[in-house]
């Protein structure tokens, strides 16, 4: 997959993001390869495209973002350390860039967004890169999608004071949970794993992400 482009949008702009990824800690190579093949300038206002590259979050809208380049690997690397996986749940569609991220790795990817124009926006950029493993819910993300659970993963990219019981309960065996957990001024990464005797939370680090809202709006 491949997005066309010149300058601040070429490939080689994008083997730069990728070489600062490797040296900020990122070892997946699926993950660095999808990375290197996703524009990201297609997933944000074209007034922003010259700076789609930097390693930094950006507005999208609606009081969201997209997320940094380095904390989107990085949650997908977590999601994947154990191997891979064939059923993914993501709660945030927001710009989609995380999404098509995830729908290259993974064989099956069911995204939930609760703004409906965002995800309406990102259905069109996916579909455009023609990534077609992907199924779309408007609605709750904090309430996830049980009708298809269980999940080998689940992937949130909005913080929440607590981990909703809801998500974990959609968690399969052995399946793997990345969400920031926290309030405003104190977030941090953590990982879930799930196994036989219950759930093991290990904790990575300060991150900031946009909170976890209850509700879906048109």
């Amino acid at each position: 997959m491949q997005g066309g482009g010149i300058g601040m949008t070429s490939q080689r702009t994008r083997k730069r993001l990728v070489q600062r990824l490797q040296e900020d800690g990122i070892t997946n190579q699926a993950v660095l390869e999808a990375i290197c093949n996703t524009p990201r300038h297609w997933f944000i206002d074209e007034a922003l495209a010259h700076r789609a590259y930097e390693d930094i979050a950006l507005p999208i809208g609606h009081n969201q973002t997209i997320s940094q380049p380095f904390m989107v690997a990085h949650m997908t690397e977590l999601l994947l350390a154990a191997g891979p996986i064939d059923k993914v749940l993501e709660i945030g569609t927001g710009s989609g860039y995380q999404t098509a991220i995830l729908a290259q790795l993974i064989a099956r990817v069911f995204s939930v967004e609760r703004i409906q124009p965002l995800q309406d926006r990102a259905k069109e950029r996916l579909q455009s890169l023609k990534l077609r493993n992907i199924v779309f819910r408007w609605g709750d993300g904090a309430e996830g999608w049980n009708a298809l659970a269980p999940y080998d993963g689940i992937i949130v990219t909005a913080a929440a004071p607590a981990i909703p019981k809801a998500l974990l309960d959609q968690l399969a065996i052995n399946g793997r949970l990345v969400m920031p957990v926290g309030d405003d001024n104190n977030q941090q990464l953590q990982c879930v794993i799930r196994d036989e005797q219950g759930y093991k939370q290990q904790t990575l680090g300060n991150v900031r992400f946009v909170p976890l809202l209850n509700g879906a709006i048109r």
